[in-house]
């Protein structure tokens, strides 16, 4: 008998059938012999419904009230969510029962939309498994030491999940999505793109920091940083697969790293449409101004990728950044207001039009002329790139957003990832 968490999310959820699914899936396991703990995510476009509601009410506001009364609000799809998971689950035979963050507790600070999880009490979970009881457990939210329900951000559910699971110290996490694993790219953007296997937990971490959607990052690090074994499948296979096949379906995020996976130089290619350059011209070239810049934002709860500095020319340089498109305004407006004045800057461009691209592989450690083959592919294209980031496994490139999917294709290509 093991412990096992299963996740599912909102295309999963989406519909009372797609729900009843869910509940005679996750029976099947429990009747095998299995602990189970379920972790849902809000039914499909319920979370955006109710987000949308608020801003016809009041237009979205960067204080502290407003984003407590947007967690009150988003919680309760997956209340929702999880109570319905409950009766269908009593409906097929199956005891069980839901709860909610708060219940459980789920600890987290108090940072409302972008709270992070401290601590989990498992006594009450742990109960009721022992009792032969399916526990279901609110995704994406928890509750600070103030008593207020707090949400982790969008993809929250994984993050839930894999904490959830963490805790527990459960044998395995499976993430069911509408996907059946983990691909070399986008599909729907490069029709060949192909599943892989097993992932290396340090590549999974590199995909989803770099815009990959199949999993929420925080969830990857969770899941390094407490060793939990993680599976990405689909939950729209029938639900009475054999349950052997089923649990070595998808993709296997390991920590082996083991010799075919060494052969892969390049593992996937990740992007991410959600960016935005901020350039600072004309900043004093002193030591202490990417602190003054960056501290300013990183203060207003707004996390920077890639940095760039120019050589300094006169006593002066220009200092460039990305952050996510949401965040565009609300740094321009930071910068203007209260970071420019005191540098005497001149000047400060925004480019809300530009993508980042990466090429992710654990092979990239010990092979050379990785990122000139890329930036030949790209060259090829004529596709200019921006900027340049790079670690010990991928390489990122921001260009102009319009060439993003050609760019994907031809580094698809060039490095043979349609190839087993």
């Amino acid at each position: 008998m093991a412990l096992i968490v299963h996740k599912y999310g909102g295309t999963s959820m989406g519909s009372t059938e797609r729900i009843r699914n869910v509940a005679k899936r996750v029976a099947k396991w429990a009747r095998a012999g299995h602990q189970i703990v379920v972790v849902p995510s809000a039914m499909s476009g319920e979370t955006n419904r109710l987000l949308g509601l608020a801003k016809e009410l009041a237009p979205a506001k960067p204080d502290t009230a407003y984003s407590r009364e947007l967690d009150m609000l988003a919680s309760t799809g997956e209340q929702a969510s999880s109570a319905l998971l409950a009766i269908a689950l009593q409906s097929e035979g199956q005891p069980s029962v839901s709860y909610a963050g708060w219940q459980v507790a789920i600890k987290t600070n108090d940072a409302f939309t972008k709270a992070r999880i401290q601590s989990i009490d498992d006594q009450k979970v742990k109960a009721d498994l022992n009792a032969g009881k399916v526990v279901i457990i609110t995704g994406f939210q928890g509750v600070d030491d103030n008593g207020n329900i707090t949400t982790l951000g969008r993809g929250g559910s994984d993050t839930s999940a894999v904490a959830v699971a963490a805790a527990l110290k459960a044998d395995e996490c499976l993430i069911y999505t509408d996907v059946d694993g983990v691909y070399t790219t986008d599909p729907r953007v490069v029709p060949e793109a192909r599943r892989l296997q097993t992932v290396s937990f340090e590549e999974m971490l590199e995909m989803a920091s770099l815009g990959s959607k199949v999993l929420q990052i925080r969830s990857v690090e969770f899941a390094g940083k407490y060793k939990v074994p993680m599976r990405v499948l689909s939950s729209f296979t029938p639900w009475d697969i054999d349950i052997h096949e089923e649990a070595a379906s998808g993709t296997l995020i390991t920590f082996e790293e083991d010799e075919q996976m060494e052969q892969a130089v390049v593992s996937g290619i990740a992007f991410n449409r959600d960016e935005a350059k901020i350039s600072v011209l004309g900043v004093p070239d002193k030591p202490g101004i990417a602190y003054q810049i960056l501290g300013a934002v990183a203060d207003a709860n707004i996390e920077v990728d890639v940095i760039i500095q120019n050589l300094s020319k006169d006593g002066k340089t220009d200092f460039s950044f990305t952050v996510h498109r949401n965040d565009y305004a609300k740094t321009i407006d930071l910068l203007k207001e209260k970071v420019l004045p005191s540098l005497g800057v001149a000047e400060v461009l925004g480019d809300a039009k530009i993508c980042k691209v990466s090429i992710v592989g654990i092979g990239m450690r010990s092979h050379v002329g990785v990122a000139s083959k890329m930036f030949r592919a790209l060259s090829e294209e004529g596709i200019n790139i921006q900027m340049i980031s790079t670690s010990e496994i991928k390489t990122s490139v921001v260009i102009d957003e319009k060439y993003m999917e050609l760019a994907v294709r031809a580094l698809h290509k060039a490095f043979d990832l349609d190839q087993a």
